[in-house]
């Protein structure tokens, strides 16, 4: 089974929502075969790379709401962070574009170190006081700490087209599946999950999907028939 999750890296809720996901995933039986793929979604894909800003100004002017309604906001945010064992930081984080951070995930999934990546990307954003906005450099270590190599890192850094058809095609298919926000988790392209649910909501979708997937064939006949593959067919003997 597989589980596509569009998130961003500056979406608070898709780093709880992705906690709450794996808890699920810890407990369910057939974990070991369920492919888990992560999906490119830009909250603001319309803003300037060097457009950065502080979060709570961010979010009084994107939303109208007051610095204390913004504060308490991310206080929160902290108590739900906190109770799925997450560090985050309430005060002082900045935000800005996430485009050549996607492109980086697409680049390391190339490479099996795509949830690497991600993890140490939600961490530095949400729990460590040096930007990841501001600092080519910042992302190519983050690159490095999760396993990639620090050329190749920086090659896709300095050229804007690298993966970046990657990353619409993703925000694309978001659009064409209905999501209108982040996290949002697709299970088996069948069942969709919208939002940092309770880890339990993800047991029960995981398990509905895992029910209902299709038995697999039953063969019938004996093997060894003649047939054709990657090496060409079968020739006949006598």
């Amino acid at each position: 089974m597989r589980v596509e999750i569009w998130s961003d890296i500056a979406c608070p809720w898709c780093y709880v929502g992705k906690a709450r996901f794996e808890k699920a995933l810890a407990a369910f039986p057939h974990r070991d075969r369920v492919e888990v793929v992560h999906r490119s979604f830009e909250l603001d894909p319309h803003r300037a790379k060097d457009d950065i800003q502080p979060v709570l100004t961010m979010l009084t002017r994107k939303y109208g709401m007051s610095q204390a309604q913004a504060q308490a906001g991310e206080d929160n945010l902290g108590r739900q962070a906190a109770a799925e064992g997450l560090a985050y930081r309430t005060r002082d984080r900045d935000h800005g574009n996430t485009f050549d951070m996607h492109r980086l995930l697409h680049f390391a999934r190339e490479l099996g170190r795509q949830e690497a990546l991600l993890d140490l990307l939600y961490r530095a954003n949400f729990a460590e006081e040096r930007s990841v906005f501001d600092d080519a450099e910042r992302l190519v270590e983050l690159a490095v700490a999760a396993g990639l190599d620090t050329d190749g890192a920086r090659r896709v850094l300095a050229d804007p087209a690298a993966y970046a058809d990657e990353v619409r095609a993703d925000e694309r298919e978001a659009a064409q599946l209905g999501a209108t926000g982040v996290p949002f988790f697709v299970l088996d392209r069948r069942y969709g999950v919208s939002g940092a649910q309770p880890a339990e909501v993800f047991t029960r979708a995981l398990t509905q999907a895992w029910g209902e997937r299709p038995a697999p064939l039953e063969p019938i006949g004996e093997g060894g028939a003649e047939a054709c593959g990657p090496d060409g067919c079968a020739v006949p003997q006598g």
